[in-house]
């Protein structure tokens, strides 16, 4: 592949499911996954636990099923036709993810086991090479544990220094205080694009254009935003991007890492094996081109193909029908969960995407996920993988909700409801 060849077009295409007004039919949305009319505890699911992992639709099901049934073969160099058309699905899928993010070429798409190998990745292969004792690594406190132990470890093993960014009491980076962070030593940036633990959508642009004045790169934690949020790489102008399918309606196991053709080809492989190699003899290896170089062994092939599934599936949605649809349900359940007496929201920010964390007097976190889940509704409790932000704000855990476009306003009313019968139970 040419790294100049452009990604296929990125269509939005109209379906029954988006309405004339370009309003999401949500009932049609979600009969689309199966998990949804699941009872649980005689009630049917509500899911707001989307954060953590999203549900899948039919067609990724339907994809995932075909592929192990019709097409089940080993990719790249097979010449039987299952080999052949197992390799065609795997790199069309890879078009599709170049596609939906912008990027200038499929071959600046790496498959991973998902964001947090794609920040791995970046960390050993870049990082080792171009990082030195007294170099400075700069991310945020609102960072999951997967954007900030691999610096950790790159610090240690390098001598860099990992400075950090503040954010205020409403969960927003200050744009003065991560600017004078930034100085001639800064050589790597890597921010969460949104954050997991608050909702926060973080000013990127303008973060990615002032550390490049520093002549750093930047990575984006991309995981919270591809499921809610356009997401033009060129357009940011960030140097890596990392996501997962899972987050994104498709399959576990599987995410993507985007690199600049020119910082991928630089970097040396990330593990060594089979299919990341052009030849092989005792003497010398010689080393596929990107993106195949950093794609060692048998890769997770129905999940990358099932990763394109998802892709598919959100593009027959339409980015600006999906945001104004869950800009409008994070707004309504913001004010729903004011109304519980005691009830703190953690992540104000005026910028947010997609969670709702709270706490509520005088009661534990882990209980209220206990509780509410009797009543058939699934949230996230604990710590999020985002310690710092919890002491940040003086906090153990919190509870989060966190929605998509499938969620209903009569979904966060039974949040709500059984919130109060959880001050019931405690008072």
């Amino acid at each position: 592949m040419s790294g100049n060849s452009p990604a296929t077009a990125n269509p939005l295409e109209s379906d029954a499911k988006t309405t004339a007004s370009n309003a999401l039919d949500v009932d049609a949305l979600r009969a689309d996954f199966p998990i949804l009319s699941r009872e649980i505890h005689g009630k049917t699911l509500a899911y707001l636990d989307n954060a953590a992992t999203s549900q899948k639709p039919s067609a990724v099901l339907d994809t995932l099923r075909d592929y192990y049934e019709l097409t089940n073969a080993n990719v790249h160099r097979g010449v039987h036709l299952l080999s052949v058309e197992a390799t065609d699905e795997y790199e069309a899928a890879r078009k599709k993810i170049a596609a939906f993010i912008g990027a200038r070429g499929a071959d600046e798409i790496i498959f991973t086991r998902g964001t947090t190998e794609a920040i791995n990745l970046v960390a050993s292969c870049y990082g080792r090479k171009h990082l030195t004792s007294g170099d400075e690594i700069v991310i945020t406190t609102m960072e999951h544990h997967s954007n900030i132990v691999p610096w950790q470890m790159l610090s240690e093993e390098t001598g860099a220094i990992l400075r950090v960014a503040p954010i205020n009491e409403a969960g927003e980076i200050p744009l003065e205080d991560y600017n004078a962070l930034l100085g001639p030593r800064t050589k790597i940036v890597a921010l969460a694009h949104v954050s997991n633990a608050l909702g926060t959508i973080n000013p990127v642009r303008e973060m990615i254009a002032l550390a490049h004045e520093h002549d750093a790169i930047v990575l984006l934690d991309g995981a919270q935003a591809v499921p809610h949020i356009k997401v033009d790489v060129q357009e940011l102008g960030c140097d890596f991007y990392a996501f997962s399918a899972h987050k994104m309606f498709g399959p576990t196991g599987i995410g993507a890492l985007y690199g600049k053709l020119s910082l991928l080809e630089d970097m040396p492989p990330y593990q060594g094996g089979g299919d990341m190699i052009e030849s092989v003899s005792f003497e010398k290896t010689i080393y596929a081109q990107v993106p195949h170089k950093f794609e060692a062994g048998t890769p997770n092939i129905a999940g990358a193909i099932g990763m394109g599934a998802a892709v598919d599936y959100m593009n027959g949605i339409g980015h600006s029908a999906l945001e104004a649809y869950e800009t409008e349900l994070l707004q309504y359940g913001t004010e729903r969960l004011l109304t519980v007496p005691g009830l703190r929201l953690i992540g104000t920010a005026a910028q947010k995407a997609g969670v709702l964390s709270f706490v509520l007097d005088k009661v534990h976190p882990h209980d209220i996920g206990t509780i509410v889940d009797q009543d058939g509704i699934a949230i996230r409790t604990g710590h999020h993988c985002a310690q710092p932000v919890m002491d940040r704000y003086g906090l153990a855990a919190t509870a989060r909700a966190s929605i998509a476009f499938y969620n209903t306003r009569e979904e966060i009313d039974r949040l709500v409801e059984s919130l109060n019968g959880v001050l019931e139970m405690f008072s």
